[in-house]
């Protein structure tokens, strides 16, 4: 009786520490948001479509930009340059950039994919997407990535967030993070790898 009470109490000690080593092994992405996103097909600066079921089963990373912008999209898309660098120096192979125009009138696919030459964008793995409407756009972005963009009737800047935001292989918005200024490269390369 005792020796059998002392095998369940080994047998129960190892299948415990298993469990605790298994969890341990998986580590969870913190204060995950899980916005679902509704499905999209857009035109990619190569005149490809490009759609939320292409990216299932990746990790990307997206933002909102426009060619004519001479404010913050210059800055935002060298940072994202930047972290497509940093991904591919630590050995990152399934993750995808995805920029949406919020311009698309005038954003064009070769107007796109020469403004991503400005930055030398490695075009293996980002795709500037246009193809929509503004209004579609505008919707778009307020319902699936909780962020404003409005063409003004009067001049030529969008107003739009500077928003980098990160999404998981199940096509959920995970979190997101400043994309213009004090960009925590770091912490957004930890997100990813437990993404992945």
């Amino acid at each position: 009786m005792v020796k059998s009470l002392k095998v369940r109490i080994i047998f129960l000690s190892i299948a415990i520490a298993a469990l605790l080593l298994t969890a341990c092994g998986k580590k969870e992405l913190e204060n995950a948001q899980n916005w679902p996103l509704e499905d999209f097909t857009y035109t990619t600066q190569g005149g490809k479509q490009l759609g939320l079921e292409d990216l299932k089963g990746k990790v990307w990373m997206a933002n909102f930009i426009f060619t004519e912008c001479d404010t913050v999209c210059p800055p935002m898309t060298a940072n994202m340059v930047e972290i497509q660098e940093k991904a591919e120096q630590e050995g990152i192979e399934n993750i995808h950039f995805v920029s949406f125009s919020v311009d698309p009138e005038i954003d064009r696919p070769e107007v796109l994919k020469e403004y991503g030459e400005q930055f030398e964008v490695d075009y293996k793995n980002w795709d500037f997407l246009t193809g929509f409407g503004q209004e579609e756009i505008e919707q778009y972005a307020l319902k699936n990535f909780k962020t404003i963009v409005k063409k003004p009737r009067e001049g030529d800047q969008v107003i739009h967030g500077t928003t980098f935001y990160l999404v998981g292989k199940d096509g959920l918005v995970k979190k997101y993070y400043s994309g213009v200024s004090d960009v925590p490269y770091d912490q957004i390369i930890e997100d990813i790898k437990v993404l992945q």
